[in-house]
């Protein structure tokens, strides 16, 4: 078994992540503190306006595996039901050091799947019957391994903290009346501003974890060579499903391990998750991937980089300005 120091990149995901962390924590509270800092707002609003949005992330938080759940239209197997789907699990979970997750499938041909919920205890793994079809057992293992380590990680909390400042701003903004949009046009700036930042960051972290998982992958299964595999059969899968069918499960798509369109934001682009699995095989000294699977692009770009460069400098600048004011 590998290391967990040899598989590279985990300062640099920490680092990410609570950079990104400690930006959003400002973002819910910056909103409601400026407009009470400018008179907008009194501060028994500003205050209350804060504990409603606590009040939500709340809801949102305990509610997160049942609405995914009933989303995907999955249904709850028992080991009766799917025996190797619960022996593969169990084994899994005994090599992670993990209680064991409730089990779901989803009827359907496209090959995928994802975990949800907010604590170990409380999740749920997922997959559909084309991920069973089409794969072969050791690579559906390392497609379980993988949300697994979702699970480990707590990546479902992590992600409705993450996610909570870019939906509600959306939701906000979308609802709001036009003489809202003409007689606060600075404040509603100001919230698309805010909006674009949070959705930034959120892309941001959502990635992080998608290497940290294939990371996790490796580390439970010692085979990153599955991985790959999986991930190409997947994505040629998705490539091939017609979009109508898509459309079906679109709504799912940032919690999948391949999302359903394959250039989504929520995911790291597969060259690069190729890539970095190919470095680990190497370090494992398994046979090296054929030229065509390693390769990334030629030119690397982190568009999502700036965005939270630009959320640094937006945030001191706002902070700045309540202090003067």
């Amino acid at each position: 078994m590998m290391k967990r120091r040899a598989c590279g990149g985990d300062l640099a995901l920490s680092v990410r992540m609570a950079l990104t962390a400690a930006i959003l924590t400002v973002l819910y509270l910056a909103a409601p503190l400026w407009l009470l800092s400018v008179g907008f707002l009194p501060a028994r609003y500003a205050l209350g306006f804060d504990g409603f949005l606590l009040l939500l992330l709340g809801l949102q938080y305990f509610s997160l595996d049942r609405v995914a759940l009933a989303a995907s239209r999955a249904r709850m197997v028992d080991p009766a039901q799917a025996p190797e789907f619960h022996a593969t699990v169990e084994r899994l979970c005994g090599l992670a050091d993990l209680p064991k997750p409730r089990l779901a499938v989803i009827e359907g041909d496209l090959p995928n799947a994802f975990a949800t919920g907010s604590t170990p205890a409380r999740s749920t793994v997922v997959v559909t019957r084309g991920l069973v079809r089409e794969l072969e057992p050791r690579e559906i293992e390392a497609v379980l391994a993988h949300e697994l380590s979702h699970v480990a990680n707590r990546d479902g909390a992590v992600m409705t903290f993450a996610s909570f400042p870019s939906l509600t701003l959306r939701e906000g903004l979308a609802s709001a009346r036009l003489r809202v949009w003409i007689f606060a046009f600075p404040l509603m700036l100001v919230g698309c501003l805010l909006y674009l930042i949070s959705s930034g960051l959120m892309l941001t972290i959502s990635r992080c974890r998608e290497y940290a998982a294939d990371r996790g992958s490796v580390l439970i299964t010692g085979a990153p060579e599955q991985l790959m595999s999986a991930l190409q059969k997947i994505s040629g899968s998705v490539a091939r499903i017609p979009e109508g069918d898509l459309r079906a499960v679109h709504a799912m798509s940032a919690f999948f391990i391949i999302p359903t369109k394959l250039r989504a934001h929520s995911h790291p682009p597969l060259a690069k998750r190729l890539a970095r699995l190919a470095e680990m095989a190497r370090e494992l000294g398994h046979a090296e991937p054929p030229a065509s699977v390693t390769r990334g692009p030629a030119r690397t770009t982190n568009a999502l980089l700036g965005v939270s460069s630009f959320a640094v400098v937006f945030v001191l600048v706002m902070l700045v300005a309540m202090r003067l004011t």
